[in-house]
């Protein structure tokens, strides 16, 4: 969980959020003052970056049951309850209700189920409510206890329902906290040890009175969202209404989920002129997406522009294998290169392509960083505006029950995102929900990767506990892997490396000229070692593509292995391509022999523990030219160009 946390070190000083709680309404505010009763909230400090949102219907069963089997009550029954996504191995949620951080909903990936972890608050208000279960009272006192063990004398009573290994509520004289019980309740008082203290001291907490329900919150929280939508509407208008815009319809990027449903309804308001949604169909869709899409926009009278992968996916699966978190070629296959083909029709003529997205910035540690407006680098002509970026979930939610807008029902169903059935970026929580739910879908799936573990010498193991989703595990699966016993292993010969050119030197539509070509047995994080030293480059996770631009020039590289290089001239387009090449295969085959350490007068490489090019590369060439691996690169991939 370390990795987890590390990424967001700084994001919570620039980005994280906190929201507050009105203890006379029962209401959670997004400003400080409620809407309602006009007294100041008091504020709810929650793990960073804090997108908080309304917990499902199912996700609510889940949570009820849970604590109704540890503690024989569930006093959450008719409450509001609220989830904070938080880094763990899978889905991991802090549960807020009442103000109080109640305990933490977490998808167990050695036993493939839910777990409940109780949680300081939830335990003070659990005693509180006057619950007598699970409940060991001490005789040791003082908050050092915290993380100590508590021999049995030292047990004054307990109740009768304990059990090795249950989480249990501890009270001693003014304290309060909970632990973990080595013994049941008949052993509990004997020697030895026989609980643990998780975490006790003299703080109070209590669950509120009043059940307030979804109006209630609107309204304390209704001047909040008013100026939020308010400006995200005069972002998109601002926008649509400057002059290289104003012939052309605006599109919105419609993927059926909560914040494309929110950015099309804002757009709506914000232009008068014509609206058209793109929606990708990548033929992995849940059923439920494609059939909303198309409701919402036949019922609402939205020209929809349905781009159809048919079926694309299954088609290169065998070429490619199963997607990975750090391998979405489906991505290219199923989203880009479908849409581009359309784009490309609306920017023909040197129209520029307005397209709203419901991006949002608390989604992910890699979108922290959302403009208001770009011009998409891997799809010339598209500017993208994302008018909700700085929006939460909650925020998002808000907007959807005040708008009383239909939404996907998938996620009543409890899936905190939409997208595709099998994505490997799915959490295995939503992954065997989706099983639940669509059965034949889920075997169709599970039959291939089973067939494709065998074929590599892995065991059911790796499939069942989601070992395919990366093709190089994170530390957390890697000692997940350990725990569990499980070799990963892939057993076979590594993929050869090569390149081959898949189409000559041509006219692309866009300008100038193209030459593309397919890589085999080199990963994109590897090709993104080496690309300083070509030009400057950015690269897009969701895509799966390396974008390096030079001027007038460039390359795209995707994690389906398939290059494009774009250049003004015939000649250029060919001497890019092979350059490109023989970077790609120093990276690859890289000798350590350290002589490009030595010619490079920007001190931009490191040759351990792989070859990389820093930020600081001149792109003198020196190194290139010193190179035993360039300088026969073409004795090391015969053939190459023919």
């Amino acid at each position: 969980m370390k990795e987890n946390i590390k990424q967001y070190e700084g994001f919570d000083r620039e980005f994280g959020s906190n929201i507050f709680w009105c203890r006379k309404c029962n209401i959670p505010l997004l400003d400080e003052q409620c809407g309602i009763c006009h007294e100041k909230g008091f504020r709810i400090e929650l793990t960073q970056p804090g997108d908080v949102r309304f917990s499902s219907p199912y996700e609510k069963k889940i949570i009820g049951e849970l604590i109704l089997k540890s503690f024989g009550i569930n006093p959450l029954a008719g409450k509001l309850v609220l989830l904070n996504k938080t880094p763990g191995e899978d889905k991991t949620d802090e549960i807020i209700v009442d103000g109080l951080v109640f305990g933490i909903l977490r998808f167990d990936m050695k036993e493939l189920g839910f777990k409940f972890d109780l949680m300081m608050e939830g335990a003070k208000a659990l005693q509180d409510f006057g619950l007598k279960k699970k409940l060991v009272k001490i005789s040791a006192s003082g908050r050092h206890l915290s993380g100590k063990t508590i021999d049995g004398s030292e047990i004054l009573e307990c109740s009768d329902d304990i059990g090795k290994g249950d989480t249990i509520l501890i009270a001693s004289k003014n304290l309060s906290g909970f632990g973990i019980s080595f013994s049941d309740s008949n052993e509990m008082k004997n020697p030895g040890r026989s609980i643990r203290v998780k975490k006790i001291d003299s703080g109070k907490a209590a669950f509120l009175s009043g059940h307030p329900g979804l109006d209630e919150v609107i309204r304390a929280n209704a001047s909040h969202m008013k100026r939020l939508a308010k400006d995200a509407v005069n972002t998109i208008r601002g926008i649509a209404n400057q002059k290289e815009f104003m012939d052309s319809p605006v599109y919105v990027s419609f993927s059926g989920g909560k914040d494309s449903l929110t950015t099309l309804d804002l757009t709506r308001s914000a232009v008068k002129r014509q609206i058209k949604v793109f929606f990708a169909n990548t033929g992995i869709e849940f059923p439920e997406t494609v059939e909303f899409a198309r409701r919402f926009c036949k019922k609402n009278n939205i020209e929809l522009i349905e781009v159809e992968a048919k079926e694309a996916f299954w088609e290169n699966l065998p070429s490619f294998g199963p997607p990975a978190k750090d391998f979405r070629w489906c991505c290219k296959v199923c989203k880009l290169a479908p849409i581009n083909i359309v784009i490309e029709e609306c920017t023909r003529g040197g129209h520029k392509c307005l397209t709203i997205d419901g991006k949002r910035k608390y989604e992910s540690f890699a979108r922290a960083r959302i403009a208001p407006k770009e011009e998409n680098p891997f799809i010339p002509g598209q500017v993208s505006v994302f008018p909700i970026r700085n929006w939460r979930a909650i925020e998002v939610w808000l907007y959807i029950y005040y708008r009383k807008l239909e939404y996907n029902p998938l996620y009543d169903f409890g899936f905190e995102r939409v997208g595709c059935w099998l994505c490997p970026a799915e959490l295995s929580a939503e992954y065997y929900r989706f099983k639940e739910l669509h059965p034949e879908l889920f075997k169709r799936w599970n039959e291939y990767l089973l067939k494709w573990a065998g074929e590599h010498e892995l065991g059911d193991k790796f499939i069942e506990h989601g070992f395919w989703r990366w093709k190089h595990l994170p530390p957390k699966m890697v000692r997940l892997a350990e725990d569990l016993g499980i070799s990963t292993a892939i057993k076979g010969r590594e993929e050869e490396f090569s390149i081959v050119v898949t189409g000559g030197v041509s006219p692309c539509r866009t300008g100038g000229y193209t030459m593309e070509g397919k890589i085999t047995g080199l990963t994109l994080d590897k090709a993104q070692n080496i690309a300083n030293m070509l030009g400057e480059n950015v690269f897009s996770e969701d895509l799966g593509v390396l974008l390096i631009r030079q001027k007038g020039s460039s390359v795209k590289i995707f994690s389906s292995g398939h290059i494009s290089v774009n250049a003004l001239g015939r000649e250029e387009a060919r001497s890019l391509f092979e350059n490109t090449s023989k970077q790609l295969i120093r990276v690859k085959k890289c000798t350590k022999c350290g002589v490009c350490l030595k010619v490079c007068p920007a001190g931009a490489i490191t040759i351990e523990p792989g070859l990389k090019i820093g930020k600081e590369c001149i792109r003198c060439g020196k190194c290139t030219e010193s190179c035993v691996v360039a300088k026969y690169f073409d004795r090391i991939l015969p053939g190459f160009g023919d």
